[in-house]
């Protein structure tokens, strides 16, 4: 089976990054996730990512306790870098170029995002880790990676999670849940399936950006899901949901 994207934009949650752990970043996760994504750029597919910052601090939580949200939303993002800089460093240890690009200007560890850079990078096989989300509080790192995959001219948007799927209910509360194959934008809004915010799952039906959701704990499935193999669920403009 022949590649299928050939540039993705993954979205790694800052919770993928914590393993077991309950707080902040497990090295040998970080070790897998730069493995599985080196797999693929070998097999010369353009790779970004859009990583997020829960695992060291979630903006929304701190809001809802009382801090100021726009300030909140601030610090969430720095969390991002911590992290965009960790994936940066397990990457290039096995040998895989990579630019760490912020929305936060951060001269002395990052460049700043630039588009055609970005792009730049990519055609030259560098791995591009986009940091800081969109540079701008009430955001969250999904829809960055739905604008982010819309301004590179990205194919597809890999949501990694920690499930193999969307489902119409919880299979962990729900034996019966039934896995979608295929589902459009339009059922994921009107059910709010909360795959990705209302916001990124707009921009992703506007720019025509599909998004596969798949299980990123299982070793090999981004190269699968890169290769086009069912992996998970993939959302678009379907004429019917499977």
């Amino acid at each position: 089976m022949g590649i299928t994207y050939r540039r993705i934009l993954l979205k790694l949650s800052g919770e993928a990054l914590m393993g077991n752990l309950g707080y902040g970043i497990d090295p040998m996760v970080v070790q897998e996730i730069a493995t599985q994504v080196a797999e693929v750029v070998a097999s010369g597919v353009q790779v970004a990512i859009v990583v997020g910052g829960g695992n060291i601090f979630r903006g929304v939580k701190a809001a809802s306790a009382g801090m100021d949200r726009a300030t909140a939303d601030y610090i969430g993002m720095i969390a991002t870098v911590m992290n965009a800089m960790t994936l940066q460093d397990s990457l290039e240890q096995i040998g895989v170029p990579t630019r760490v690009q912020t929305a936060i200007a951060m001269q002395e560890v990052a460049e700043p995002y630039i588009r055609r850079r970005a792009i730049r990078h990519l055609e030259k096989g560098r791995v591009v880790i986009f940091g800081a989300g969109s540079g701008n509080p009430f955001f969250t790192t999904d829809t960055t990676a739905a604008l982010r995959a819309a301004e590179i001219d990205a194919n597809v948007i890999f949501k990694a999670t920690k499930v193999d799927g969307i489902y119409d209910s919880d299979p962990k509360l729900n034996p019966q849940a039934h896995r979608y194959q295929s589902i459009t934008y339009g059922h994921v809004l009107a059910n709010d399936l909360r795959v990705m915010d209302s916001t990124a799952i707009a921009l992703c039906k506007e720019n025509n950006i599909p998004i596969m959701v798949f299980d990123l704990s299982v070793p090999g499935n981004i190269r699968r899901a890169v290769m086009g193999e069912s992996v998970g669920t993939i959302v678009g403009g379907f004429c019917e949901v499977i």
